[in-house]
């Protein structure tokens, strides 16, 4: 498992598991803007599409996605140096209202208009204010990630990387970065 800095400030970072050649982010927005792996998703899953969203027709929903995930690039990848990433994420457990060592963290995507909010899910671990490591994301359709083995996968994944930071004594972001820079 590596690491790359995806903004060139220190402050967005993306996880690069064993055996892929890009981060989790570019990966996911690969992904989200593939129309083929988009229709293969939504044909999947268009019991949970009509059910939470009341949409049933999957070029709508692929049409939504890629609309989301470039308003999600926008906001991330254009983001002011003066602006912090802190106004996306929000932490995980929706009930958890203290900060917590390496705390699970999401964003989700800013759908424009007045259609359906969006699905798009990124997941991270907040390394301190302001500073996020990027372990995945998803399409979320349902109410819990628990629900579905796609966002189930993101819930392990968050998981395995918080624990390779502190079994490898990365606590906060110094020591994160010692820790990557050991690495290099």
């Amino acid at each position: 498992m590596r690491f790359e800095d995806l903004l060139g400030d220190g402050h967005l970072w993306g996880t690069i598991y064993d055996g892929k050649e890009k981060d989790a982010l570019s990966e996911l927005f690969d992904k989200w803007e593939d129309i083929g792996w988009l229709k293969t998703f939504f044909e999947n899953n268009l019991m949970d599409l009509k059910e939470y969203f009341r949409i049933t027709d999957v070029n709508q929903a692929i049409y939504d996605t890629l609309d989301d995930a470039e308003e999600l690039r926008c906001l991330i990848f254009d983001i002011k140096p003066e602006e912090r990433l802190s106004y996306l994420f929000r932490h995980l457990e929706d009930y958890r209202t203290f900060e917590m060592t390496l705390g699970r963290e999401k964003a989700k995507g800013r759908a424009k208009g007045i259609r359906h909010p969006s699905w798009l899910r990124l997941y991270a671990i907040r390394l301190e204010k302001d500073t996020y490591l990027i372990t995945g994301g998803a399409i979320k359709l349902t109410h819990t990630m628990e629900e579905r083995n796609h966002t189930l996968e993101e819930l392990h994944k968050m998981e395995m990387v918080r624990n390779f930071l502190l079994e490898n004594g990365a606590h906060d972001l110094d020591s994160f970065i010692e820790m990557n820079q050991e690495d290099i």
